[in-house]
């Protein structure tokens, strides 16, 4: 195909990527700097170009990039529906753990638009490849189309910091250009110092009494659901309500993330670090901080002369914890491969096995170092809309019928039962324990049910917490607090227990 085609085809094709655009919710703004329509243009021409260099295929290279566009633009719109937050530069890493992973990623894209979108892909690259014939001088072409995109993104690329607000930077700046800039924002060098992680001084060597064991439970999709609707029985929380009026501390917790994206909340919670600090890196802070290694309550509490683990009932190469949990100062991690196809509690390993993973290790008669156990649930991990849940079980977690749209609920409603117990059994390991322990039980995030909130409306996306000890039972007033404080908050209760027991042996 001679020059004025491909121009045609390159001309045509930016138009249409912007019309893509205006699928995108949220819809950004045609008014935008100039700089933006720059990125746009240059990120289309070069895509194009690579394309048009190994195929020599014009129309055939723009179909192509115009359905990565669009499935983009459809990826974003099933996140923002479901979690409130548009398509990040981070999110590229998704469509590789979307194949490992297909269960936890495909049904809130839909199965069926999935299958359907790869079908019309394999026809269509059989079509395009058959029945069109290559371009003589297509490589020349493509040349001058890729040195005229990269002239474009040089012209757009400005050192204009984004917000990292997603939805803000989407609207402002177009999709292209948010991405654009996003990448490059995750290469800048991150001075790690400046973080401010309340465990980077050296801990104190402390003295008295022999330091507690220490377990947190990060509980999947953990809230007070019974707040979120009156037709939830009371009951269902128990042994939740029996230890937070037991409680050290208790109360609402502001967490890192909505819907999805626990590793967020987990390294919040682990390093103490806000995620308004992190810039690009609070999208996904394992993907390159963590593993950089930072400090933590694991390692300071390793300073300490704890033996560190976390536990994680899920493949140990999810978000790459298995190399960024040992960077963050944890001795060991123990992944799905600890658990059997026994223990599991629907398509996941349930909250009691990992109560009775906590036992054992606890129990352990040859350890002679106190324990700091840090366990990540995976039981109530969505996609909850796969789950059947038989008419004749609704009467245990509902005192009056569903209303239309809501029976997803009752799924979750299920796990969130079986967190409950899984808090009775640990409430009963560590009164039986000779140690004195402290536990830490707190959600994520709130669960993903857009057709529940849809219903009922939805929740504030704050979850809940406490601490609690077994030697010590005083009860306390809710006090809301932010997941980044929540570690510290462990050891200051359990700083405060130590200093009290040596005040009153002294006394």
């Amino acid at each position: 195909m001679s020059e004025l085609s491909i121009l045609q085809v390159g001309v045509f094709g930016l138009l249409l990527t912007v019309l893509i655009e205006r699928l995108l919710v949220p819809r950004p703004a045609l008014r935008r700097p100039l700089s933006c329509w720059w990125l746009h243009a240059g990120a289309w021409c070069v895509s194009l170009a690579l394309l048009y260099g190994l195929t020599a295929r014009p129309l055939f290279s723009g179909v192509n990039v115009l359905l990565v566009w669009l499935l983009i633009v459809m990826v974003s719109n099933a996140k923002y529906h479901s979690l409130r937050e548009p398509f990040v530069c981070a999110d590229f890493e998704y469509f590789s753990d979307a194949v490992r992973f297909p269960r936890l990623y495909l049904p809130f894209f839909g199965f069926g638009k999935a299958a359907l979108l790869a079908a019309g892909f394999v026809a269509y690259l059989w079509a395009g490849l058959s029945f069109e014939l290559p371009a003589a001088g297509a490589r020349l072409d493509a040349l001058w189309l890729g040195l005229a995109g990269m002239l474009l993104l040089k012209l757009g690329h400005r050192r204009d910091t984004p917000s990292f607000d997603a939805e803000a930077d989407v609207r402002r700046w177009g999709l292209a250009a948010s991405l654009w800039r996003y990448f490059w924002a995750a290469r800048a060098k991150v001075d790690r110092n400046a973080l401010g992680s309340p465990f980077a001084a050296p801990a104190a060597t402390p003295v008295g009494k022999p330091l507690p064991d220490l377990v947190s439970v990060q509980s999947e999709s953990f809230f007070d659901v019974r707040d979120l609707w009156p037709g939830v029985r009371r009951d269902v929380l128990g042994e939740y309500d029996r230890l937070a009026g037991e409680a050290l501390a208790r109360g609402k917790l502001q967490v890192a993330a909505w819907g999805a994206n626990t590793v967020r909340t987990e390294f919040a919670y682990l390093t103490g670090i806000p995620g308004e600090r992190l810039g690009v890196h609070r999208f996904n802070p394992y993907r390159v901080l963590a593993r950089q290694g930072l400090p933590s309550i694991a390692a300071h509490l390793k300073s300490l002369g704890y033996r560190t683990i976390c536990i994680h009932p899920y493949d140990g190469s999810f978000y790459g914890r298995n190399k960024v949990l040992p960077a963050l100062g944890f001795d060991e991690f123990i992944d799905v491969r600890s658990f059997n196809a026994g223990q599991k509690a629907g398509p996941f390993i349930g909250d009691c096995a990992v109560a009775d993973k906590i036992r054992e290790l606890l129990q352990d008669p040859a350890r002679q170092q106190p324990l700091f156990i840090h366990a990540v649930t995976m039981e109530n991990h969505g996609p909850l809309h796969l789950e059947q849940v038989e008419a004749d079980e609704l009467p245990s977690w509902f005192d009056r019928p569903l209303l239309a749209g809501m029976d997803d609920l009752a799924p979750y409603l299920r796990h969130i039962a079986n967190a409950d117990s899984m808090l009775a059994k640990l409430r009963a390991t560590l009164l039986d324990h000779p140690r004195e322990a402290l536990l830490c039980f707190f959600g994520d995030h709130v669960p993903i049910l857009p057709d529940v909130y849809q219903a009922i409306g939805a929740p504030a996306g704050d979850t809940d917490y406490l601490i609690w000890s077994n030697r010590h039972q005083p009860g306390a007033h809710p006090c809301p607090l932010r997941v980044e404080a929540l570690s510290s908050q462990l050891l200051s209760c359990a700083t405060d227990l130590r200093t009290s027991a040596t005040v009153a042996g002294v006394a």
